[in-house]
């Protein structure tokens, strides 16, 4: 083979290295453009994408409804006002509703009256129910969110007969309470918890259809107000609900004129449950530690168009009452 290595360079070789050189510099700078270009484009399409965050994520005093359920073992922060449905999160176009189901997170209610799910108007009967894995097994311990460790709501499916109870759990894991369905229609159970499922608290809330059999004579949402009457109390409401974002609610209450003496009731100056028309799709939403200038302040994010019924808990004199209001939210 010649040896070439010694070979003297001729002139009309050295242009021709020096041409494939200069071209392929020119070659890369362009690839490294078009990189540069791509990435931008992509960075720029990517963040574009991002949906935006939970609607109540900065906002001041807020808790995230699903903590216990997305995040084992945290438990809802008391001290935070904050809203109990279902286990999705919360997103810019509101608040999920909860008690649409049986079963949710791996947990059912499954009930155990002796009469079945059937009840006579006007008559205590018990009702009895049990909330089990995804094996069936009754659970029996339970978080205490707001002094109790589960919260039972019934109502008629036309947002009539609101009731706010607390039952209590036999050591099997089977809740109970005597309930008293006033008249004929069908009624929607909704227990709202926190059930302890292998060391994580797993929050839910699940609902079941009772029947009262007879005459059903559907009442009328009545018009929306913000003004209401509970017992010999004065109750307003400040505040537009709105689906987009999270809204202030401020609760007043007032007898012969003056301001209420509200007491703490449940951990809580109030409860709010707010009930959708068509489905009875459920919200509880806990108020701000802090009475503001004397009114109880909620924080609320409706969950879509539609026409609502509002319950609003309070204690005065060691007695609760329940305000209610229609509401309609375009």
């Amino acid at each position: 083979m010649p040896d070439t290595l010694d070979r003297p360079v001729t002139q009309e070789q050295g242009d021709k290295a020096g041409f494939r050189l200069a071209a392929f510099g020119a070659v890369l700078v362009i690839v490294l453009f078009a990189a540069y270009g791509i990435g931008r484009l992509n960075d720029s399409t990517g963040t574009a994408a991002t949906p935006p965050g939970p609607a109540n994520a900065n906002m001041p005093g807020m808790a995230a409804t699903p903590t216990s359920a997305t995040m084992p073992g945290m438990a809802v922060d008391e001290n935070q006002p904050h809203a109990h449905s279902t286990q999705a999160p919360m997103t810019p176009a509101g608040e999920s509703v909860g008690g649409l189901s049986l079963s949710s997170s791996g947990l059912t209610l499954a009930t155990e009256s002796p009469q079945g799910t059937t009840f006579r108007a006007g008559r205590a009967q018990p009702l009895r129910f049990k909330i089990t894995n995804a094996n069936g097994v009754p659970i029996t311990t339970f978080a205490v969110v707001h002094d109790r460790p589960l919260h039972l709501v019934v109502i008629r499916r036309d947002l009539t007969g609101f009731q706010h109870l607390h039952p209590t759990m036999a050591p099997d894991g089977t809740w109970g309470i005597e309930l008293t369905l006033a008249t004929p229609g069908s009624y929607r159970a909704i227990a709202d918890f926190t059930a302890i499922v292998g060391g994580s608290q797993v929050a839910a809330t699940l609902g079941a259809d009772l029947t009262v059999p007879g005459n059903y004579a559907p009442v009328a949402l009545p018009a929306p107000a913000q003004q209401a009457s509970a017992d010999d109390f004065q109750v307003s409401y400040e505040g537009v609900p709105r689906v987009e974002s999270i809204q202030p609610l401020l609760m007043t209450v007032t007898a012969a004129g003056k301001p209420a003496a509200l007491e703490p009731y449940l951990g809580a100056y109030g409860h709010l449950v707010v009930l959708r028309e068509g489905d009875v799709g459920y919200l509880h939403v806990h108020p701000e530690t802090q009475l503001i200038d004397g009114k109880v302040k909620f924080w609320l994010a409706a969950p879509g168009p539609g026409r609502y019924r509002m319950f609003f808990d309070f204690q005065v004199a060691g007695r609760v009452h329940t305000a209610a209001w229609s509401l309609t939210v375009n």
